[in-house]
């Protein structure tokens, strides 16, 4: 199986170190750390990751918590918090952001690897939901339901709209549905319209 690729976002570079040497320990691919929100977001589309570890803290002009609203607005990947901050303006910020978890550093290997495959198979029903419903609006976006009674004529066959005017049947189909039309005779009118050349087919 291959191993899943970790990015982390850690300030502190002796933390930084330490979490990667654990996550390698733990079996996962870290492709990567940075000190910054900016520069992780800047090479987030090139690496890839499967899941991110976030601090809160960080270098820069955006904290972890903008880094993670930006990443959640553009990627379906999954972001997990740690961090030794808990004070409740700092939660329900990063409450907003939408994180898979929230572990308060320092955090043991086993919690460790426990929140990040919780995460990653909330994270993958998650992709696999939001694909089904868009595939859902795509289908629905392009279907146009006729239902209810239809006003039609009773001799010509013209349908008439809801502002009053008429229609013929093929027009009208067209404006409410996907439907086009390909045009052809039935027998009944064939033999109406081209007697000859039908009772020259029956004879073959």
């Amino acid at each position: 199986m291959e191993k899943k690729k970790v990015l982390i976002v850690e300030d502190d570079v002796v933390a930084s170190m330490d979490l990667k040497k654990r996550l390698l320990r733990l079996g996962y691919n870290v492709i990567g750390s940075f000190k910054r929100g900016e520069d992780a977001i800047e090479h987030f589309s090139e690496l890839q990751p499967d899941i991110v570890l976030m601090d809160i803290i960080l270098d820069g002009e955006i904290d972890g918590i903008e880094t993670a609203s930006q990443i959640h607005r553009k990627y379906e990947i999954p972001v997990i918090f740690l961090t030794s901050m808990i004070d409740e303006d700092t939660f329900q910020r990063a409450k907003i952001t939408e994180p898979y978890a929230y572990i308060i550093k320092p955090t043991m290997d086993r919690e460790l690897q426990i929140n990040i495959e919780i995460a990653l198979y909330k994270g993958n029903i998650e992709k696999e939901r939001n694909e089904l419903l868009r595939k859902l609006k795509e289908q629905t976006d392009k279907i146009k339901e006729l239902s209810g009674l239809i006003p039609i004529c009773a001799s010509c066959k013209k349908i008439r709209n809801d502002d009053g005017y008429w229609f013929q049947v093929e027009e009208y189909i067209r404006q409410h549905t996907q439907a086009e039309f390909t045009h052809s005779l039935c027998p009944t009118c064939m033999k109406k319209l081209y007697p000859d050349y039908m009772h020259d087919e029956e004879d073959k």
